[in-house]
């Protein structure tokens, strides 16, 4: 990547991150992060492990097509980097995935990087809608049932049957054509969208083919992916689990589970906002109620897993920085340039 490109999404990020900052009590963070003690340690370290599932995610996608000179390690800074500017970016998708893209470009080329990353945010997506409608069987499990948790839990699975499926039509069909498409009913895009298609329709039509060919063709790689990012969402209860055992030794994991899919899931709808502000917290205070905890309790919850974000999003900052192409890659180009 361009060194001009890269100090722009690290000028981007570090704003935004600023601007968050700047809206934190650092009185009750500092009283949040005493009390929580250790466990507060814990929660940061536990997501340079989960990191990893998302990274054998899009590696073995990236690598799905064949051998590729991406290293492992070196994905892993891009992928905790991508994550950082989507939570610092309105609309999340909006920052992360061009950063993607702009790296993994100069090493595969820009059509199989579109691919690779576009592959890895459907299946990112994919996964959560999984892992909510396996956590309303894991309610129906641990949990009574009365009328209203039923309508709700109705609902969510219906939305996640709905989302599975369009997902699946993406997989089989390819999504880039389909995503621009919609994207060109959006008033202000519409003449943007019409243009990039007009002018890409043979790169488009490629990544399509790409996207379609990992389900169609490499079923084990497919449900791989989807897997290990069920799996990180499953483990990414164990900070809740953390945080919880500071207040109540008594909490249990399938509990954890519950309360993290209430929270992403609201917090998903509110996608449009920076850091998801607000509706992390009003999702972690309903779904903490909702399971007889105490409002207090959900809210030291949310204010230790809102910490953990802010470290890891500067932690993903400084990587932009200190991220290089591949050190393979670089012997390959400087060998043809010899040659």
């Amino acid at each position: 990547m361009k060194p001009k490109y890269k100090n722009a999404f690290f000028l981007f990020g570090v704003a935004v991150l600023i601007l968050m900052l700047t809206q934190l009590d650092y009185t009750q963070v500092w009283s949040g992060l005493c009390h929580a003690g250790y466990w507060s340690v814990a929660v940061i370290v536990l997501w340079a492990f989960l990191y990893i599932f998302n990274t054998a995610s899009w590696y073995i996608i990236i690598n799905s097509g064949g051998k590729t000179p991406v290293r492992f390690w070196w994905l892993y800074k891009i992928t905790v980097s991508g994550f950082a500017l989507n939570y610092a970016t309105p609309g999340g998708l909006l920052g992360g995935e061009p950063y993607r893209i702009m790296s993994l470009s100069p090493i595969i080329g820009a059509e199989r990087a579109s691919s690779s990353v576009i592959l890895f945010a459907m299946t990112h997506i994919f996964s959560h809608f999984w892992f909510w409608l396996l956590s309303v069987a894991l309610y129906l499990v641990v949990r009574p049932l009365d009328v209203f948790m039923g309508v709700l839990l109705t609902a969510v699975t219906l939305f996640c049957l709905l989302g599975l499926w369009l997902f699946i039509v993406g997989y089989r069909k390819g999504l880039a054509h389909r995503a621009l498409g919609l994207l060109s009913s959006v008033p202000g895009l519409r003449n943007w969208a019409t243009r990039f298609v007009d002018q890409h329709r043979q790169q488009l039509d490629t990544v399509d083919c790409q996207i379609a060919a990992l389900h169609n063709q490499n079923r084990r790689t497919f449900v791989s992916a989807v897997l290990l990012e069920l799996m990180c969402r499953i483990c990414s209860a164990a900070e809740i689990y953390f945080v919880l055992r500071v207040l109540m030794p008594s909490a249990n994991y399938a509990d954890c589970i519950l309360i993290l899919a209430f929270t992403s899931l609201f917090a998903n709808l509110l996608f449009f906002i920076p850091l998801q502000l607000g509706g992390r917290e009003g999702g972690f205070l309903m779904s903490a109620a909702g399971l007889g905890l105490k409002a207090s309790q959900g809210a030291f919850v949310a204010l230790i897993v809102r910490v953990r974000e802010l470290v890891w999003t500067g932690i993903g900052l400084l990587l932009i920085k200190t991220t290089s192409a591949p050190s393979a890659f670089l012997r390959q180009k400087n060998r043809r340039t010899r040659e």
